[in-house]
């Protein structure tokens, strides 16, 4: 389920809305992308408990079955079903590094999240597109806009009441605005809605048919020599979630540039600063 060439320029209504909303599910789980990240960045096999020692604000509980999780999705490997054995990265699970790439620079140029991680970037854009039938009402506003949320629901065979609610979630989320004050009038897309090809793009492109096979193949040991990471630094810009920012020895390339001191948890309140606080 997965490629490795860039895709070309796609217009949002050529798009697969179906395969593209499948692709995102497997990734939109909370710390998924940290956890690909961490794995492509260390470039060798981890144990559970080697990758949350990178992740010190997600307890390994939580990491053990976020990479149990991964694995049934083959974005994770193992050479064994013992216990503890380690994961690492699929080919499908490494060619997420354009996804990623996408992912984040769509909000970066589009929106306005402040000075968040690179890897909490593409997870808040994964939490604004990937509910079902999202990209559906995208292209729909895309070839037809402005439309009222009636003529939407109609187009997209959707419910009107949920046809609203996903609007209203779309205004929250700066991908759709109203064209007026009143109840009824219709809905445009944003500058950000109408950016989204690239992105749809990339995601789609990583799910094409044709790379189901590679996603069957058996898998090859990755290191950091051979195959370097190319997707969005868990720090990209300098910042991590606050339990990160503590360690000022991080390099700006890598989460941690040694194993993490033991530490206190830091507050779901306290890492959702940099997100919206709607969960998953």
């Amino acid at each position: 389920m997965c490629t490795t060439s860039l895709p070309s320029a796609t217009p949002i209504g050529s798009i697969d809305a179906q395969r593209v909303e499948d692709a995102l599910s497997l990734i939109a789980p909370k710390w998924t992308v940290w956890a690909v990240q961490t794995l492509a960045q260390q470039g060798s096999p981890m144990r559970v408990r080697d990758v949350a020692a990178r992740l010190p604000f997600v307890s390994e509980q939580l990491v053990g079955k976020r990479l149990a999780r991964m694995h049934s999705d083959g974005l994770v490997t193992r050479a064994d079903d013992r216990h503890g054995a380690p994961y690492q990265l699929s080919a499908c699970g490494e060619s997420l590094s354009r996804v990623h790439r996408a992912l984040s620079d769509w909000p970066q140029t589009n929106l306005s999240l402040g000075e968040v991680a690179g890897a909490e970037r593409v997870e808040d854009a994964v939490r604004r597109l990937h509910l079902r039938h999202s990209t559906a009402v995208i292209q729909i506003l895309d070839a037809g806009g402005p439309m009222r949320f009636v003529h939407i629901a109609k187009e997209a065979g959707l419910d009107n009441n949920f046809t609203r609610h996903r609007l209203n979630r779309f205004q929250t989320d700066g991908l759709v605005a109203r064209t007026g004050p009143r109840h009824g009038d219709p809905y445009v897309l944003t500058d950000a809605g109408r950016a989204l090809g690239p992105v749809y793009a990339a995601v789609e492109h990583w799910s094409s048919p044709v790379a189901i096979r590679e996603h069957s193949a058996p898998p090859t040991l990755v290191t950091a020599a051979t195959r370097p990471y190319t997707g969005v630094p868990l720090g990209s810009d300098g910042f991590r979630t606050t339990a990160a920012l503590r360690r000022s020895t991080a390099a700006p390339s890598a989460l941690f540039s040694h194993a993490p001191q033991p530490q206190p948890r830091v507050p779901a309140a306290v890492t959702a600063q940099s997100a919206p606080s709607r969960g998953r």
